[in-house]
């Protein structure tokens, strides 16, 4: 009987991939995976496993959604065992919950492999912890990959004025928008803030600056990339580990 592996690949580095995800990617048929995963996670696969990619880059989502769960389900009924890689988590903004719905509709046995998502792990990679006692006791994770403009994002900016610690995934290119729709809903513009271009990995790179400035100095390094807005952001001159 065929099995889908929902699976998350962890922030980059290959050494934070979970004991049963590495294990699941040995044994598959088939990998289907997404543009964020570490390509050495895929010398993990067995050497006649079948790569599938279905990876989409900002300006170019070569394949739709709709169009992967289909992949997905297509493979279930010709190979037994079936991987479904994905950057972090799948749950977390990776549609994962879409794609076991479309498999639990059609009888597809599945399971759900958790990864380190990198809305917590990549700032701890930097020496910003995303709670920390008498700085910041929750923090919020949203995306920022749909259309940061008010006239048509789902956003509600006003929200975040309470919120002492937010993580935006897949924000890059929203990155103006999201500083300044923050400051014009009300949160103070010198609130500390960080961009962490490829965390985890050797090439990781950190800007820090204000919510005002972080554009200007932040907006040349390459994705993926996430940003943190909140007061942790500070704790990285005394945290800094990840060299």
């Amino acid at each position: 009987m065929s099995k889908v592996y929902l699976t998350g690949a962890g922030p980059g580095d290959i050494e934070l991939l979970t004991l049963k995800a590495s294990r699941v990617i040995k044994e598959a048929d088939i990998i289907i995976y997404d543009n964020l995963v570490n390509k050495e996670i895929l010398d993990l696969a067995k050497e006649d496993a079948i790569l599938f990619f279905v990876g989409k880059e900002f300006g170019n989502h070569s394949i739709a959604q709709e169009k992967i769960n289909e992949i997905i389900y297509q493979a279930s009924l010709k190979y037994e065992n079936i991987v479904r890689l994905k950057g972090g988590d799948p749950f977390v903004f990776g549609r994962g919950g879409e794609e076991a719905l479309y498999l639990k509709k059609r009888d597809v046995a599945f399971e759900i492999i958790p990864g380190i998502t990198s809305s917590i792990s990549v700032p701890a990679y930097a020496g910003i912890p995303v709670t920390n006692r008498g700085v910041s006791c929750s923090f919020k994770v949203v995306t920022g990959h749909e259309s940061a403009d008010k006239n048509c994002s789902q956003i509600n900016w006003k929200s975040f004025l309470d919120d002492e610690t937010i993580v935006f995934l897949m924000g890059m290119h929203n990155l103006n928008l999201i500083s300044k729709n923050l400051i014009d809903a009300g949160k103070d513009k010198n609130t500390a803030c960080a961009v962490i271009s490829k965390g985890t990995t050797k090439e990781q790179k950190v800007v820090v600056a204000t919510l005002e400035d972080i554009y200007k100095k932040a907006k040349d390094l390459p994705t993926p990339a996430i940003i943190v807005v909140g007061e942790v952001v500070k704790l990285r001159d005394e945290l800094n580990w990840f060299l």
